[in-house]
């Protein structure tokens, strides 16, 4: 008869995601805010809601998102702590793009076979970017998946609610003729389109562990760079100028234009040029060995803008000072202008089924 647990033969180790736990419950503390009541390892994480009291008309918002196949990259490099950067990067700049304020969030991680070390690396990630954009991580959930994923194999998931007073919401209502079109730099690849990386990887015969030319590092490090955090930089931005900023986009999968168009009402378009800026180098590098033009790509990969902001034209100064401030790079792309004026340079007006502002990109980028 075995001596080892019923559950434990079948493939599943719960003293492993014990462990696991104590290893991570530090970083994950050190992103409570005093509103998180209680500690780890309840059936629900509590979040203290009575300052909603001094809201006129609090409206919640929540956003789930996941950072798609760049975990097979952090599994063949064996790194896992940069993934849950990625993942607070795509659910909780999701939820300022309306304006509203990110409070807490949650995880959840699929894998295999529960590594201690490994898991704890991921949520660490994790809390350390909830600690970054002031968000607590409130709570999570381990499964192990024997026989369903490989005993390398995870994924990973989260979701994060906020809050914005009823009257401060953005929306594409505010966007006027004249606005001017703010882009904010992103720190490369982010987590949208690895699929196409990782075909281009494998279609040339890299390893991971290359050293390229063009990079100070091995590849797969290079492609593991973390999504840039926006949510600090743009809360501050909002609170320092009530009005400023008419609406926000998260360039994150379909690319520039297909974002911005969804959150731009219907009749406005903006003409983006390209000439404003250059794609950072790994995109230029992926691109090359793909044997693409750097334009076809532009539904896939953010091509070097993480963030837009829709502003009032009379403060993008200020704007545009606030956010260097908080160490963001911002420039003018575009102004918000007729949709007939973008008309012919067959713009893109729908995206996730919103019809929308017309958005062109137009001209060549820069070196």
């Amino acid at each position: 008869m075995s001596s080892s647990s019923p559950y434990a033969d079948s493939g599943v180790d719960t003293s492993a995601g014990d462990r696991a736990v104590d290893l991570m419950k530090r970083a994950v503390t050190a992103s409570h805010s005093s509103r998180v009541v209680g500690g780890l390892g309840g059936f629900a994480g509590v979040y203290d809601a009575s300052f909603l009291t001094a809201y006129r008309h609090p409206l919640l918002a929540t956003s789930t998102d996941g950072v798609g196949t760049k975990v097979a990259i952090a599994t063949a490099m064996d790194k896992h702590d940069t993934i849950g950067y990625d993942l607070v990067g795509m659910v909780v700049d999701d939820i300022v793009v309306i304006g509203a304020t990110p409070l807490f969030m949650t995880d959840y991680i699929a894998c295999g076979k529960v590594v201690p070390e490994r898991i704890a690396a991921i949520v660490e990630g994790i809390a350390n970017a909830c600690s970054a954009t002031g968000v607590s991580l409130v709570g999570g959930e381990t499964a192990e998946h024997p026989g369903l994923l490989g005993e390398n194999e995870y994924d990973v998931a989260g979701a994060a609610t906020g809050v914005v007073e009823a009257d401060m919401m953005l929306g594409p209502e505010r966007v006027q003729q004249g606005d001017v079109v703010l882009a904010l730099g992103s720190s490369g690849l982010h987590s949208n389109g690895y699929s196409l990386v990782r075909k281009i990887v494998a279609d040339n015969a890299w390893s991971y562990t290359d050293h390229h030319p063009d990079f100070s590092r091995a590849l797969g490090l290079e492609l593991l760079e973390p999504t840039m955090l926006y949510t600090q930089a743009l809360v501050s931005a909002l609170d320092a100028h009530p009005g400023a900023i008419h609406m926000l986009s998260h360039v994150t999968g379909g690319g520039i234009a297909q974002n911005l168009s969804r959150v731009l009402p219907q009749g406005l378009g903006v003409a983006l040029d390209r000439g404003t800026w250059s794609p950072p180098a790994v995109m230029r590098v992926l691109a090359d060995a793909g044997n693409y033009e750097l334009q076809a790509l532009e539904e896939t990969w953010n091509m070097g803008i993480g963030m837009i902001a829709i502003v009032d034209a009379a403060l993008v100064d200020e704007v545009k000072k606030s956010l260097a401030r908080a160490g963001h790079t911002a420039w003018q792309v575009g102004v918000m202008t007729q949709g007939s004026e973008v008309a012919g340079y067959s713009p893109t007006t729908q995206a996730k089924g919103v019809s929308g502002g017309a958005v062109a990109l137009v001209g060549e980028y820069g070196n």
